[in-house]
């Protein structure tokens, strides 16, 4: 069955049910099979294990690197933090992460089968790494419930859908106390059509949803212990404001300044190129360096589609350049630059996209 008469059932069942509407916080994931093709990143395993769950420590400010000056990490004054038993989650603006007292090897099988069990495939499943990628996967919650689809709908499956696809990514990174922070972001993709004669769709990105992503956090903290109601009352919490982020040329390099210190610079990257779809190879806090694939638009007369681009890879003819995002502070100020896969400082387009993509998501 094509997509306009998938959609177009799909449309005349919700018309009949004008009380088919969900609860916002209802989920109910079910992993792709058909439809779309999702493209599975390349193979992760020969990465280098020297880096497992890398511990902190303080950064080296732009300004001290030749010297060799350390500097303090920043204070945790900006952010609110709410702890139950050993886990807690803090914020910072729209973002949110999990803090547990335990060794990231005691945690890595829980969360893995939290996933699975929230109804979901694994597509990333790199302890070295300490990522966890889930499949793209519909969130059958959103379909009307009504008695179309409770007769017919379980017969033919397949011409109900929502046209929105979710992919989320958990990342495990130890700290200095022994203990691990868990960040889980979201990616979104939308069915629409390609034209008025609505004959044809494609599938786009939507943006990243901090609601879906909190949601998430907080069923985690009932997996790892916290009972329902108090994992409610502190995933409620209102979420702070940020820091500022700004684009900016130092010594005709283009950087993102941001007005807070190194601890939560580096967490708020982190979390930013995980939700616009960079691969992350590898990462070292100690350095302040994340180490990143990314496929150039336009560098092939076939240009790689929206999946390719997403996920970081690309055909044989455009294979992913490696870079590296530096995060370097002073105080209570970070700068933000791209080095290309030698360590020199880029000045190129494609640094100032990688820039402009970050920036985008950390305002």
């Amino acid at each position: 069955m094509n997509h306009t008469a998938r959609l177009g059932l799909l449309g005349l069942a919700m018309a009949l049910s004008a009380c088919s509407v969900l609860e916002s916080d209802k989920i109910d994931y079910k992993s792709a099979t058909q439809g779309a093709t999702l493209e599975v990143p390349p193979d992760l395993t020969q990465l280098s294990r020297e880096n497992r769950y890398a511990v902190p420590g303080t950064a080296v400010s732009a300004a001290a690197f030749q010297a060799g000056q350390n500097t303090k990490p920043s204070t945790a004054s900006s952010a609110a933090a709410s702890k139950i038993g050993d886990v807690r989650i803090e914020r910072n603006g729209n973002q949110r992460w999990l803090v547990i007292d335990r060794p990231a090897d005691q945690l890595w099988e829980p969360v893995r089968e939290y996933w699975l069990e929230n109804g979901f495939n694994l597509a990333i499943d790199q302890p070295d790494l300490g990522i966890l990628e889930t499949d793209w996967a519909e969130n059958r919650a959103k379909l009307p419930q009504d008695i179309i689809r409770s007769t017919i709908g379980k017969v033919f499956e397949s011409l109900y859908s929502t046209g929105e696809r979710d992919k989320f990514r958990t990342r495990l990174e130890r700290n200095a106390t022994g203990g691990t922070e868990i960040y889980i972001t979201h990616r979104g993709m939308v069915e629409v059509y390609t034209s008025t004669a609505k004959d044809n769709t494609i599938w786009q990105p939507r943006a990243a949803d901090p609601e879906l992503e909190t949601e998430f956090l907080r069923r985690l903290m009932v997996k790892l212990g916290v009972s329902q109601e108090q994992s409610k009352a502190v995933a409620a919490a209102p979420a702070l404001k940020a820091a500022t982020v700004r684009l900016a040329s130092v010594n005709n390099v283009p950087v993102v300044q941001m007005d807070e210190g190194f601890d939560r610079a580096w967490r708020r990257v982190g979390l930013a190129l995980d939700r616009t779809g960079f691969t992350v190879e590898d990462r070292n806090r100690n350095d302040g360096l994340y180490f990143v694939r990314y496929v150039a638009p336009g560098t092939d007369k076939k240009e790689p589609g929206f999946f390719s681009k997403l996920l970081g890879g690309g055909s044989a003819a455009t294979p992913p350049l490696k870079y590296r995002v530096m995060v370097r502070s002073q105080g209570e100020t970070t700068t933000v630059s791209v080095l290309n896969e030698g360590g020199t400082p880029e000045s190129s387009a494609n640094a100032e996209r990688i820039l402009r993509v970050l920036a985008d998501d950390l305002k």
